[in-house]
């Protein structure tokens, strides 16, 4: 074995970058299979332990009525989906839901609500639920469609550590999809979380029609962001009768998973999440995804309005792989590899491509 192998480099800024041209990622994309997996895993390794999942639930805590025409969402106004229609939570409830999901093992209690924007008169009531998730000893999040710069400061105030709002798709693709915010209002958004001081949950949905070259350009533009999200979700479309994309074709499977370890690639040291359509995925396709990057997963029987798998499969799953949930999360330096973990001659390997 070459010594270029064998020698042990320090933490790289390399890996951290926010400069990646489009012509780069699709690069990734194009890589044969094994070494586009053998790249993804060899960086995962330096900055998480690969044997552990971070396990969050996901609450909708306002269900229904959203005036937003994205064509994915059976929450749409627009859309006959057969959708029952709820008004926002009780906060109570929630906390009950969030008891739930830590007693079955979550670390991170998310709350959604089919909202355009939240309006001001509901806001006292989100605080309270963030506060009432924090004093659980859960991590809290919450996605509540597009915010001022004044609602961030009262969710930061409120102790609410992550805000989810994904870009969905590439700019290009983006006006194929959704017509009634522009790609420029999500930025703003994600600008005013993090000027808060929250961290950001952002990424994308796959599966809905859009080319190789749109799936790099989603990850390229979570990439280049001033700090890269800490959560990066990687959903599946999830085809709901009723709404445009009812009828779309079914997404290579190899090509989620080359997804997903391109955005590991990307963002070595964020979360990766499987989130939506993970009902259609089998398990040897949750291995493979695991494999190339995926670290945290949502738990439980709904996701919002469409299918999970259930608690128990996952952590039987979990156990054949040998894989255990992670433990809440304790702020790491975003460039310092996972010490137990490294594999310099993986690494060594890795930064050759």
């Amino acid at each position: 074995m070459s010594s270029a192998a064998t020698a042990v480099p320090a933490p790289q800024q390399g890996d951290i970058r926010h400069d990646w041209s489009r012509q780069e990622v699709e690069a990734l994309f194009a890589l044969p299979f094994n070494d586009l997996l053998f790249r993804a895993h060899s960086i995962h390794r330096r900055y998480f332990d690969p044997n552990q999942v971070q396990v969050s639930t996901l609450l909708s805590i306002k269900t229904g009525a959203c005036p937003e025409d994205c064509a994915y969402c059976p929450q749409s106004t627009r859309y006959d989906t057969g959708l029952e229609v709820e008004k926002l939570m009780e906060v109570e409830k929630v906390l009950e839901q969030a008891r739930a999901a830590r007693e079955s093992g979550a670390t991170r209690f998310c709350m959604g609500a089919a909202w355009r924007s939240p309006k001001q008169r509901d806001m006292p009531y989100v605080v309270a639920m963030v506060k009432g998730v924090r004093e659980l000893g859960l991590e809290s999040c919450m996605t509540l469609g597009m915010l001022t710069a004044g609602q961030a400061q009262e969710l930061a105030e409120a102790g609410l550590d992550y805000y989810n709002h994904n870009l969905d798709t590439s700019p290009e693709f983006y006006g194929d999809i959704i017509t009634t915010r522009t790609y420029r209002d999500r930025l703003e958004t994600l600008d005013h979380v993090r000027d808060a001081g929250m961290k950001v949950c952002s990424g994308g949905i796959v599966g809905m029609g859009e080319q190789q070259s749109d799936r790099a350009g989603l990850l390229q533009q979570l990439a280049n962001l001033p700090r890269h999200p800490e959560s990066v979700p990687v959903n599946m479309l999830v085809r709901v009768k009723g709404t445009p994309l009812a009828d779309e074709a079914d997404l290579d499977p190899f090509e989620f998973i080359r997804t997903v370890a391109v955005a590991r690639i990307l963002m070595p040291a964020s979360h990766v999440r499987l989130s939506a359509g993970r009902e259609e995925m089998n398990e040897q396709m949750h291995a493979l995804a695991y494999f190339a990057g995926a670290n945290s997963i949502f738990y439980g029987e709904k996701l919002l309005t469409t299918p999970n798998p259930r608690a128990n499969k996952d952590m039987a799953l979990f156990a054949r792989l040998g894989i255990a949930p992670e433990q809440r999360q304790v702020e790491r330096a975003p460039t310092a590899p996972h010490p137990q973990f490294y594999d310099a001659s993986a690494a060594g390997a890795a930064t050759a491509h």
